[in-house]
């Protein structure tokens, strides 16, 4: 997926609020949140993107610790859905 598709799906409400699913070309699919951080601005200049598992999502929203979360590459998303029971 383009940077521009990512974000018009994110930016509306799902951006540090709600779970997504991402599904990958070549990975298994994962649901997280993505997250706005210091660096978003450029890394979605480049399609990178911050994203908290959902096994860590309680902890981020306590603590805010950057380091739960793992950075992806846009282009490997093949589709990003909303998660039906949010945290």
């Amino acid at each position: 997926m383009t940077s521009e598709q990512i974000e018009k799906f994110l930016e509306p409400k799902h951006l540090d609020k709600h779970a997504v699913k991402i599904s990958f070309k070549t990975r298994n699919s994962l649901s997280g949140i993505f997250i706005h951080t210091n660096d978003y601005n450029d890394l979605k200049s480049k399609n990178f993107w911050r994203v908290v598992s959902e096994s860590n999502i309680k902890q981020w929203e306590k603590t805010k610790d950057n380091n739960l979360a793992r950075i992806f590459n846009g282009a490997e998303f093949t589709r990003l859905a909303e998660q039906s029971n949010n945290n």
